[in-house]
């Protein structure tokens, strides 16, 4: 069943800040990937080309792991599990755009392979918010 996100999660989402999204191997081992992620309803998007890692990966199990973390600061965090509910095509970068303007303020430069470009989609199922008393200052 689909979980609705807390605010604090959404303010995450929304916001240009990177997310790394786990996927599984066919022998079960993970991989991770940063990703720019996108906001839509309780669902989160990810943009990137069917012949990627990620899209390879969810095609066959659809299970991922996704963490986020405020650019600001890095101590406020999300970590997320859920599942790949829907794969868009997206061959007009339609939502590539929109997400690489939040994060580039421009479009996104790539244009190659438009046929290859998919939108996946993203139901959380267990999602944790933490804010920790730290403050980043790196020695």
């Amino acid at each position: 069943m689909p979980l609705q996100l807390s605010e604090e999660i959404k303010r995450l989402v929304r916001g240009a800040n990177f997310a790394h999204l786990a996927t599984l191997m066919s022998d079960g081992s993970p991989q991770v990937a940063p990703v720019w992620v996108d906001l839509e309803g309780d669902s989160i998007l990810v943009s990137t080309g069917e012949g990627s890692l990620k899209a390879k990966n969810t095609r066959r199990d659809a299970r991922v792991g996704l963490s986020i973390i405020a650019m600001d600061n890095p101590y406020r965090e999300a970590q997320l599990r859920g599942r790949i509910v829907e794969r868009r095509p997206d061959p007009d970068f339609k939502t590539m755009d929109r997400i690489s303007r939040k994060y580039t303020g421009k479009s996104f430069p790539f244009r190659d392979n438009p046929t290859q470009r998919v939108v996946l989609v993203i139901e959380v199922a267990r999602a944790r918010f933490a804010a920790l008393p730290f403050v980043h200052a790196p020695a």
